[in-house]
C-alpha cells in the first residue's frame, strides 16, 4: 500500500492543510493501491508563496549552475528508474515492459534534451539599436496528466528549469506516484528550496486555486479540452499567460505510394499502444477509398497481435486508467456500431477472461465516415477508425476536418509526403513513421491548444522578452 500524505514545499515535506485522503484504485484488479492527501487553496498559498520567495534568488543563477542542477537530477532519475517504472505500472495500468521501455526513458529523453538546450541557448543579445534580453517569466503552475505522467512533468520541469523559473507541479490525483518519487529525485538533487513544489489534488481544489493565482505568472496545462477552457477562464482574472497541450484526433494519411501492409500495422500500433491512451495517436487513418477491404483486414490482423492482459504479464497492453474512462470507451465503440461503421475486430465490453480491471478490447472500425462521433471525439481508447479517401485533396480536406490539430501522420513516398504535411493543420506532422525528437517542439492548432514543448522551442513560453533601447551592449 503506498501513501502519499505529504506535499513537497520550499524545500521540505509538509503536512497538507486539510484532511482530504481519497484511494487510488489500481485499472488492474480494481483494488486500492494506496491513498494521496488532497490539497487546497491553503496548499497552493505556500506553495507559491515559497516559489515566489525562491524566484528572487533562482532567476539570477548562471547557467552553469543550472546545467549541475540538470546533472543531477539527471543522475538522481536513472537511479530510480526502477522505482518510477513500477509506480507507474501501479498507477495508470502501463504493462511493466512499457514503463520500462517508455514510460521512464521519455521523461529522461526530455531532461537531456533541456539540458543539452539550455548548453547552447542566448537568453540575451543586439538587435537593431536595443539590446534584447530574455527573462524568466517567474513562478510557472505546471499541471499534469495521468496518461504519459513522467513525459509530461518532465518536459515542463525541464524548460522551467532552464530558463530560470521556479515551479508549483500538480500531478493527476490518477497517478500520483511517479509525480512522488520526482519530488524525491528533485529533493536528492539539492534542488533550492522553492524552486520545485509539489501539491497534489485535483482540478476543483488545487487546480482552480493555482490557475487564478495572483502570484502565479504562467500555467502549463495538458489535459483535455473542456479542462483546458477552464483553465484559460481562471487565468484571464490576472492575465497571465497560458499555454495548453490538449486533445487531439490526429490523422494518419496513407498515400497510394506507402506500402499498405507495413503502413497500416505501424499505424494500429501506434493507437494501441498504452491502450490508446496519448494525445497524439494516430486514431485516424485515411486509406484510398478502394483499398478500405485490403486494409480492414490488415488491420484486423494488427490489431489482433495486440493481447491484453495484466501489466505485470508478457501482454502488450494493459488496462485504461479507470472506470470512468472504460465507461467513456465502451459508449462511443457503442456510438460507432449505432452510426454504422463497419466493426472490424474488438467491441463493446472487456476482453475474454478479464472481467475485473479497466481492460478494453482492442477495435477497429472500416468505412468511418468523418462525421461520426468515433471520428470526431478523442476517444483516448485503443480503438481505430479507418476512413476512405478519393484523392490527395480529398484526404487533406478530412485530415483537417476536426477541432483538433495536436499530430499528424503521412504514409508514402517521401516528397509527396512532405508536400502533404504542409497542408496539413497540425503541430507536428511525422512523415513514414519516423522516430520520436524531443528536440522538436510539440503543440497545437486549433482547440489542441496553444504554445509549445519540448526542447529549446519551449524555452520562449517561459521567458519574457525585455528590449532595452539605447544600450551600449546594442550594435
Amino acid at each position: 500500500m503506498r501513501n502519499n500524505f505529504q506535499f513537497y514545499i520550499n524545500g521540505s515535506w509538509v503536512e497538507p492543510a486539510g484532511d482530504t485522503v481519497i484511494d487510488v484504485i489500481n485499472p488492474a484488479d480494481e483494488s486500492v493501491s494506496g491513498k494521496v492527501a488532497i490539497g487546497d487553496a491553503r496548499d497552493v498559498d505556500r506553495a507559491v508563496a515559497a516559489a515566489r520567495v525562491a524566484f528572487e534568488t533562482f532567476s539570477l543563477t548562471s547557467v552553469e549552475d543550472r546545467l549541475a542542477l540538470f546533472d543531477r537530477i539527471i543522475a538522481a532519475y536513472q537511479r530510480r528508474a526502477g522505482d518510477l517504472a513500477h509506480a507507474v505500472s501501479e498507477e495508470m495500468g502501463a504493462p511493466l515492459w512499457l514503463a520500462e521501455q517508455y514510460q521512464v526513458p521519455v521523461g529522461l529523453g526530455h531532461l537531456q534534451i533541456g539540458r543539452t538546450a539550455l548548453a547552447g541557448y542566448s537568453f540575451e543579445g543586439p538587435h537593431g539599436t536595443a539590446h534584447i534580453v530574455r527573462e524568466p517569466i517567474g513562478v510557472c503552475a505546471l499541471i499534469t496528466p495521468w496518461n504519459w505522467p513522467l513525459n509530461q512533468i518532465a518536459c515542463k520541469v525541464a524548460a522551467a528549469l532552464a530558463t530560470g523559473c521556479t515551479m508549483v507541479v500538480k500531478p493527476s490525483e490518477i497517478s500520483p506516484y511517479s509525480a512522488t518519487i520526482f519530488a524525491e529525485i528533485m529533493h536528492e538533487a539539492q534542488t533550492p528550496a522553492g524552486v520545485f513544489n509539489l501539491v497534489q489534488g485535483d482540478g476543483a481544489g488545487v487546480g482552480n486555486a493555482l490557475t487564478a493565482h495572483p502570484d502565479v505568472d504562467l500555467v502549463s496545462f495538458t489535459g483535455s479540452t473542456p479542462a483546458g477552457i477552464q483553465v484559460a477562464l481562471n487565468a484571464a482574472q490576472t492575465v497571465k499567460r497560458v499555454h495548453q497541450e490538449l486533445g487531439g484526433k490526429s490523422p494518419n494519411i496513407l498515400l497510394p505510394s506507402a506500402d499498405l501492409a507495413s503502413a497500416v500495422a505501424a499505424g494500429v500500433a501506434g493507437v494501441m499502444i498504452n491502450s490508446g491512451q496519448s494525445c497524439g495517436a494516430p486514431t485516424r487513418m485515411l486509406v484510398p477509398a478502394e483499398r478500405m477491404a485490403e486494409a480492414s483486414e490488415l488491420a484486423k490482423a494488427a490489431a489482433e497481435q495486440w493481447t491484453v492482459g495484466h501489466p505485470a504479464s508478457s501482454a502488450k497492453m494493459g488496462p485504461v486508467v479507470s472506470e470512468a474512462q472504460w465507461n467513456k470507451i465502451q459508449r462511443l465503440i457503442q456510438s460507432g456500431i449505432d452510426e454504422g461503421a463497419t466493426l472490424v475486430t474488438g467491441g463493446f465490453g472487456r476482453p475474454e477472461g478479464l472481467e475485473t480491471g479497466f481492460y478494453v478490447r482492442p477495435t477497429v472500425f472500416a468505412n468511418v465516415k468523418n462525421d461520426m462521433a468515433i471520428a470526431q471525439q478523442e476517444i483516448f481508447g485503443p480503438v481505430l477508425s479507418i476512413i476512405g479517401y478519393a484523392d490527395e485533396a480529398d484526404a487533406i480536406a478530412i485530415a483537417n476536418d476536426t477541432v483538433f490539430g495536436l499530430a499528424a501522420y503521412v504514409q508514402g513516398e517521401p516528397a509527396q509526403a512532405e508536400r502533404v504535411a504542409r497542408r496539413l493543420r497540425a503541430g507536428q506532422v511525422t512523415l513514414n513513421y519516423a522516430d520520436m525528437d524531443f528536440a522538436a517542439p510539440f503543440g497545437g492548432y486549433k482547440q489542441s491548444g496553444n504554445g509549445r514543448e519540448w526542447g529549446e522551442v519551449a524555452f520562449g513560453e517561459y521567458l519574457e522578452t525585455k528590449a532595452i533601447i539605447g544600450s551600449r551592449r546594442a550594435v
